[in-house]
């Protein structure tokens, strides 16, 4: 018995050779996934898939240097406070915040646990930092026609609505 195919190739180096591919799109894939979205500008309008606020639509603020999106509610908005979250876990749309400040400050340390988490003046750090945040993002809200209440409102798909057709 031969294990030779029509092709005149072993089966062990088709196995190789498909293997090969695989590595090769994975990554690629991993590679695509890792550049920045052109779509993503600070101020741009994120609708969250997954966790805890999934369907809150959110304010891109930057992206952190773990490749991580800093994103605010505003919490005093929609209540979603300073948040990182995976680029695969939101939809861009296309509203954006005009002239949306920077966010220097806040960078994957302030999100980093550590052993004193649960002191009372770490928490008040955090509510500070939320607060200044909010300080700097809700007055450029108010210059928006309805933004305020576009991004209170909760995103929801219902039977009759087609995913593939909604513009973002």
């Amino acid at each position: 018995a031969s294990t030779q195919s029509t092709w005149g190739v072993t089966i062990s180096s088709r196995w190789r050779f498909s293997r090969f591919f695989l590595f090769v799109s994975c990554l690629i894939f991993l590679l695509f996934f890792k550049m920045p979205k052109s779509e993503l500008v600070p101020g741009t309008v994120l609708i969250l898939l997954a966790g805890r606020f999934r369907g809150k639509r959110v304010v891109f603020v930057k992206r952190l240097q773990s490749g991580l999106l800093l994103v605010n509610g505003p919490f005093k908005v929609n209540g979603v406070p300073l948040r990182r979250v995976n680029r695969a876990y939101v939809i861009a749309t296309s509203t954006r915040v005009p002239e949306c400040p920077k966010f220097d400050d806040i960078t994957d340390d302030h999100f980093k646990k550590t052993a004193s988490d649960k002191l009372p003046e770490h928490k008040e750090a955090h509510k500070q930092a939320q607060k200044q945040a909010d300080a700097r993002l809700v007055p450029l809200i108010h210059q928006v026609p309805l933004l305020r209440k576009y991004l209170a409102a909760k995103f929801t798909l219902t039977r009759t609505m087609r995913p593939h057709l909604i513009k973002f």
